[in-house]
This record gives structure tokens, C-alpha cells and sequence, in this order.
């Protein structure tokens, strides 16, 4: 399986986890439909749902003039891929990460979420880095 379907599937699990309050091991059985296991996909929703509270808590300080429950779910969700994949995942450029967000976002989300989501993981990517993460 290629990143980028990962990712969207990474978004559709975390989206249904969040909507319906399943595991991360249910919401994996229904995104992969008849496809085999993916590794990467496994990693990036059991990471993102193991590390939540760590997650959105760097994306809640790095909004402005927006409170995290008024984001869309959609939104939330991309972040907190991205967000684990900029923490945890080192073979992959975080450029790349945040673009790859981007990309998702203005597929799955509405005008605005490739702008506002480049907003918010460039300022999560900066205070990573002065973390020196």
C-alpha cells in the first residue's frame, strides 16, 4: 500500500474512532475492506489514538484564534496523522509529512483545510523542532 492511501485510511479510521467511539483495532478492520494489512497504517492509527493526549495538545497550542472542539473532525483527524508522523516517523522528511497533510485535506476537506492545516502543522513542526524532538 502506498503512504498517501495509508494516510487516507489512517484518516478514515481515526474519523470513524472518534465518531463512534470503536477501537483502533475495529475501525482497521473496516478501512481495509478486502485489501491486505499495511504496516505503515497500522503504525500511524495505533500510534495517533496511543499518543491522542500528547497530540492534540500540540496541535491546541499551536491554533490561533480557533478552539480545538470547533475544528472539523475531518480536520482534527489529518492533523493528528500528520502530528504523530512529524513526532515518530523519522524516515520521512516532515516537508514532506505536512504536504502530504495538505494534499489529503483539500480532497477530504472543505476550501479552507489545505490553508488552514499548513497553518497549524508548519507552527506544530517549528516547536517540535526548538524541542529539538
Amino acid at each position: 500500500m502506498k503512504r498517501r492511501t495509508a494516510r487516507e485510511k489512517a484518516l478514515q479510521a481515526l474519523f470513524q474512532m472518534d465518531m463512534s467511539g470503536m477501537t483502533a483495532d475495529e475501525a482497521l478492520t473496516n478501512v481495509y475492506e478486502d485489501t491486505p494489512s499495511d504496516e505503515y497504517l497500522e503504525a500511524l492509527v495505533k500510534g495517533a489514538a496511543e499518543n491522542k493526549e500528547k497530540i492534540d495538545g500540540l496541535i491546541k497550542e499551536n491554533l490561533e484564534k480557533w478552539s480545538f472542539d470547533r475544528l472539523a473532525k475531518v480536520d482534527k483527524n489529518i492533523m493528528r496523522v500528520a502530528v504523530y508522523e512529524l513526532l515518530e516517523v523519522k524516515d520521512v522528511p516532515n516537508k514532506v509529512v505536512i504536504n502530504e497533510a495538505i494534499e489529503i485535506a483539500k480532497t477530504y476537506g472543505d476550501d479552507q483545510s489545505g490553508k488552514f492545516i499548513n497553518g497549524v502543522l508548519s507552527k506544530v513542526n517549528s516547536s517540535i523542532e526548538t524541542q529539538g524532538e
